[in-house]
């Protein structure tokens, strides 16, 4: 971890302070995740790599643009990347409407649809766990936009990679049907949604721990299945 001093100036706040102090303790924890990210991901490519090529096959079958979304999202520390999901709306979608899809989304491909209810959309974010973007486990990356509006807090989730799934995502997985009769759907997710995600993020800091990371996957498969 970074020395508290080298932090981004808005995260060193005394509210962020208890969370930058217990995962401080944790480097082995830490270190363990790291490695896990790096073989997993990496044996999880290979073994995929049949669906990946019979995904993108389908997404370019189904509508025009191009196989994958790359979008600009926020990670540990602060820091910016461009993530890789699977392309499941029209093209150009982002210029149609809001940033957060809603359940009946008129954006969403046909296949997109399929991909989204399996969460398939997110295998190409292996990708990004592999370059140290994100992790198995952690919050889910948002775009600047939504980070601008977090209290001190919230900023403690910044202290991890964002994650692939996490205790918020499990929760929330029907997320778009809570947005879906919103009319102004950015304001209910930053007011209304956000915050009450962002309590099982800063819970799951506090109970961090490798062993608490691999029961979240298996929970997050069940939910799946479910």
């Amino acid at each position: 971890m970074k020395k508290w001093e080298d932090l981004p100036g808005y995260m060193q706040a005394e509210e962020v302070r208890p969370y930058y102090e217990y995962l401080r303790k944790k480097r082995v924890s830490l270190i363990c995740k790291r490695g896990f990210d790096l073989l997993g991901a990496g044996f999880m490519l290979i073994l995929l790599f049949p669906v990946l090529i019979g995904i993108s096959i389908a997404i370019a079958a189904d509508s025009k643009g191009g196989v994958f979304f790359r979008q600009e999202r926020v990670t540990r520390y602060g820091r910016k990347f461009r993530i890789f999901k699977f392309r499941t709306m029209v093209a150009d979608a982002e210029s149609l409407g809001t940033q957060v899809t809603m359940h009946h989304d008129t954006r969403v491909t046909k296949i997109g649809r399929v991909l989204r209810k399996y969460r398939l959309d997110e295998i190409p974010q292996l990708i990004n766990i592999i370059m140290g973007d994100m992790s198995f486990v952690g919050t889910r990356p948002e775009v600047p936009r939504y980070v601008s509006a977090y209290t001190a807090e919230m900023y403690a989730t910044l202290l991890m990679p964002a994650g692939l799934t996490s205790q918020a995502s499990i929760q929330y997985k029907d997320e778009a049907q809570l947005l879906e009769t919103s009319e102004h759907v950015d304001q209910v997710y930053i007011h209304q949604i956000l915050p009450e995600k962002m309590k099982y993020n800063l819970e799951s800091i506090k109970q961090f721990s490798f062993f608490q990371e691999i029961k979240t996957m298996f929970e997050t498969v069940l939910a799946i299945i479910k």
